[in-house]
């Protein structure tokens, strides 16, 4: 059976058609635009992408994959997932469509993998989808070493558009110090093939005791990677400790300095680290104190909003609000937060879609997808 039948034939069962959100017109500095619910009744929805069809796929924390039609109907979940670590911040993370899905299919997903011990780590698998069912299951990447935590786990997984892909990783809270070394996954970004092997070009690869699959270090639990549109380099968005969630331009082999320089501050009280800056150590583009709890972020290039071409947009969970910050030359010129009294929701991702609008996720047992699209 071909993909396309595939998509046109899969079964669609409707839990229930989204209220809209009030048609009220929100003005920011550069448009006005209108909230609508695509979707609710989600179960801590995480990761969201979109199939050639028009439908969405959406991770649910709680271990589920639904589809969502492009009128709003929701799948039961679709069957076929590996065993999943549902503990603390664990559970069925980000998902992302393959730039060749139309030739190929896949879908490539990130989840807590259960080891042995109670341990756990963040894996990323890809796959194939049947109808209802998830087929040619692969698991391409295991982060090392597996530990008992249930915290930071990262992940955004983001294709660089050469065949590559990038996967975020957290420092898993309890060992932070494995940040600075590069005999381990934690607290790093890594870069595969889409097949799971290792690219020629990586920066670590002749390195005595390194990963090969490691691309930077010295990060704490980034839940947001964006591609910039034009440069083409991968831009990151990492949680701080109490204070100093950071925007990094995510380069090869730089180390990013957490746990040595932050911004942040132990959960109390207390400092961390060294300081703010230090020699062979990179500080961010950008930081926040107090901390958003910043999760996923995007840019925007489409035509629906002609005046936020090129600006980066940033979820956060903590804060309720999303922020678009104006770029230029790799540099924040101004920042501009929206939404927190309209909607008033831990936002958990933001991505545009095919039609040139911007969706959200909200971070809820009850949590939604939301549209937003210019008031006219």
């Amino acid at each position: 059976m071909g993909l396309r039948t595939l998509c046109a034939t899969a079964l669609i069962t409707a839990v229930a058609l989204a209220p809209a959100l009030s048609a009220k017109t929100i003005e920011s500095e550069r448009a006005e635009f209108k909230l609508s619910t695509i979707a609710d009744d989600l179960k801590n929805p995480w990761g969201l992408t979109f199939l050639p069809d028009g439908s969405m796929l959406v991770t649910e924390r709680v271990g589920n994959i639904r589809r969502v039609s492009a009128n709003g109907e929701v799948s039961e979940p679709l069957s076929g997932l590996p065993d999943i670590v549902v503990k603390g911040q664990g559970g069925l993370l980000d998902i992302a469509t393959d730039p060749d899905y139309a030739n190929n299919g896949y879908v490539y997903f990130s989840y807590s993998e259960p080891g042995e011990n109670d341990t756990n780590s963040t894996a990323l698998a890809r796959a194939r989808i049947d109808g209802q069912t998830l087929v040619d299951l692969e698991v391409i990447f295991s982060q090392k070493p597996k530990v008992k935590s249930n915290a930071h786990f990262g992940s955004r997984i983001v294709f660089k558009g050469d065949g590559t892909l990038f996967l975020t990783l957290g420092d898993r809270y309890s060992r932070m110090d494995d940040a600075q070394t590069l005999d381990n996954h934690h607290g790093k970004v890594i870069r595969i093939n889409t097949d799971g092997s290792v690219p020629a070009d990586n920066p670590f690869l002749q390195t005595e005791g390194a990963l090969p699959e490691i691309w930077s270090y010295g990060h704490r639990n980034m839940q947001g990677g964006t591609i910039h549109p034009e440069t083409g380099e991968f831009w990151s968005g990492e949680h701080g400790a109490q204070g100093g969630d950071e925007i990094n331009i995510d380069r090869a082999g730089v180390n990013y300095g957490w746990p040595v320089i932050t911004y942040g501050e132990n959960y109390g009280g207390g400092k961390i680290g060294e300081g703010f800056k230090k020699a062979g150590m990179e500080a961010p583009i950008y930081y926040w104190l107090p901390s958003l709890a910043t999760a996923g972020l995007t840019f925007y290039s489409g035509d629906k909003f002609p005046d936020w071409q090129g600006d980066l947009f940033v979820a956060s969970l903590r804060a309720e609000t999303l922020s678009r910050l104006d770029i230029e030359n790799g540099r924040v010129l101004h920042e501009e937060r929206m939404l927190s009294d309209e909607l008033g929701e831990r936002i958990r991702h933001v991505t545009q879609g095919p039609d040139g609008y911007l969706y959200l996720l909200t971070d809820q047992g009850d949590g939604k997808i939301i549209r937003l699209t210019p008031s006219d």
